[in-house]
């Protein structure tokens, strides 16, 4: 007897909920609403980069040695970013130095990095060919940024002039509280 009863409710407040769901509410005002609106406007970003897609990005320097990657962008409060915080040395997060350079610093590269000789790895003997290069505060519009990188939303890499040493002598970055 109570299994009955607890079927029947269960289906009486289904019954209920598909009544609730099937109705459409009617609005006086004719006004078109902010979510309307940012729907029916079409908005384009070409050649723009995404931020989310910048942590972790590789930095090498002009020797094409990797010296880090990117672990953090810092911006001003007008949205302008300023510094870029980046990791060097350590295994999987463990035991890496941040160090905070200013972003116009950094030159963005579109393609990958290009390597000669037999077998060499990123960093070990051989040379590797440059790239075309955008500065850091580019905002991606720049023809030679956009025309090789298609429809990615990131660059392959950035280049900073310093040695890895350089950048693990720099003071510690330290987000204050």
């Amino acid at each position: 007897m109570l299994i009955k009863s607890i079927a029947a409710g269960l289906a009486g407040t289904a019954l209920f909920a598909t009544v609730a769901f099937a109705q459409n509410p009617t609005t006086t005002d004719k006004s078109p609403t902010a979510a309307s609106t940012a729907t029916t406007t079409s908005t384009t970003a070409s050649g723009e980069w995404r931020a989310s897609k910048m942590a972790g990005l590789k930095i090498y320097n002009d020797a094409n040695e990797n010296i880090g990657s990117i672990n953090d962008l810092l911006m001003d409060k007008g949205g302008a970013i300023k510094i870029a915080v980046i990791g060097v040395g350590g295994f999987l997060g463990m035991g890496e130095h941040l160090v905070a350079v200013p972003y116009e610093k950094l030159k963005f590269v579109n393609e990958a990095v290009a390597y000669s000789g037999a077998g060499t790895a990123p960093g070990g003997p051989g040379t590797m060919s440059k790239s075309t290069t955008t500065t850091g505060a580019s905002t991606g519009t720049d023809k030679t940024a956009t025309a090789s990188s298609g429809s990615k939303w990131y660059p392959d890499h950035a280049v900073f002039n310093a040695s890895k040493d350089d950048l693990k002598k720099m003071p510690e970055f330290k987000y204050s509280e």
